[in-house]
């Protein structure tokens, strides 16, 4: 629903035709769609030069890596190989794509990570925690370019997929320095917004919409418009049975799960994740079913109640400029992925 979005909804024949409206929010970047333009990377040289601690060869030999066990796990429909070369967001959201797919039979439940880069941005933060930024290229069938962030905990560790944003159409992309990008934290200042605050007021506008206070901070985006657009059409199918109908999805960041980079033009691309729980409510005397593949899946053979609720998964990557660039934070791409339901 890549918002990646996969929800197609079920209750009644009529509410059919919303199931396709729905399909869009299973992954935001698993439709045929005009491809983000990324920048070109500047050349601008750090102020301080240093020996960049992991060079663009071995990003390549670390993406391999990862991509083999991402794509072994996925085939093989076993999950539990994940855990060796992805966590974060990632690791839920892999794991059910993994359940879904298993359920479905169809590849597609699992969205695909080109194993070309476009663009590699690099750290040039030598301390650890650190991470790697990668943009792909586009998938065999022209999907979007995925933005990769990969992760190492410590010297001894190895680099695991940490984040999995597809980008959204037509988005422009913040431009990064070839000679290495200094990493951020959760509590940077000189931003818009610090990277927590971000994350947290973003959630707040994906939840409220133009009502939220904090929605002239943040340009409108495909997010927003695929969450507002699914939740309308379900709830004028319902309406227009006469069919009572409620629903509520609550949104809440995770501020321990930020990746942040610093970008060329003094902004930061900060990375994070925000959880949602979608609940839906019927009257008394009618079954909520799941409303797709996907939380059939996950739902498996519990008895239906009148209400369903929904647990998802959101990782947003989103662009958060200079305090004094007078621009509005924007949001170059997203992966959304339900990863548990169950009847209330």
């Amino acid at each position: 629903m890549t918002m990646t979005f996969r929800t197609h909804t079920s209750m009644m024949r009529k509410a059919a035709a919303v199931c396709v409206a729905a399909a869009l929010l299973g992954s935001m970047g698993a439709c045929s769609e005009p491809l983000p333009t990324v920048q070109s990377e500047t050349t601008a040289t750090p102020a301080v030069t240093v020996q960049l601690p992991v060079t663009e060869d071995q990003e390549k030999q670390i993406r391999a890596r990862i991509l083999d066990v991402v794509n072994s796990a996925t085939e093989n429909k076993d999950a539990s190989q994940l855990s060796s070369r992805v966590s974060g967001p990632e690791l839920d959201i892999r794991t059910s794509e993994i359940a879904v797919y298993a359920f479905t039979g169809n590849a597609d439940d699992a969205i695909e990570l080109p194993s070309e880069a476009s663009q590699i941005n690099l750290p040039i933060t030598t301390s650890w925690p650190r991470s790697i930024f990668t943009i792909t290229t586009t998938t065999s069938d022209q999907q979007s370019q995925r933005l990769l962030v990969m992760t190492q905990d410590s010297a001894h560790s190895d680099y695991k997929l940490w984040g999995v944003c597809p980008l959204f159409q037509n988005v422009q992309m913040p431009a990064f320095s070839v000679d290495g990008n200094l990493l951020g934290g959760a509590d940077d200042t000189g931003f818009v917004l610090t990277p927590k605050d971000a994350l947290t007021q973003y959630a707040d506008v994906l939840q409220n919409g133009d009502s939220s206070a904090s929605a002239s901070l943040f340009e409108d985006d495909q997010l927003r418009q695929n969450i507002s657009s699914v939740s309308s059409k379900i709830q004028q199918t319902f309406d227009d049975t006469g069919v009572q109908f409620s629903q509520t999805e609550e949104f809440t960041a995770d501020d321990s799960q930020i990746q942040v980079m610093h970008t060329a033009d003094g902004g930061e691309l900060v990375v994070g994740r925000i959880d949602s729980v979608w609940t839906r409510s019927l009257d008394q005397n009618r079954q909520a079913l799941p409303a797709s593949d996907a939380e059939k899946a996950l739902f498996g053979a519990t008895e239906a109640t009148n209400s369903i609720k929904v647990t998802y998964v959101n990782t947003v990557a989103l662009y958060v400029p200079a305090a004094d660039s007078g621009q509005q934070i924007r949001a170059v791409g997203a992966q959304r992925q339900p990863v548990k339901a169950e009847a209330v």
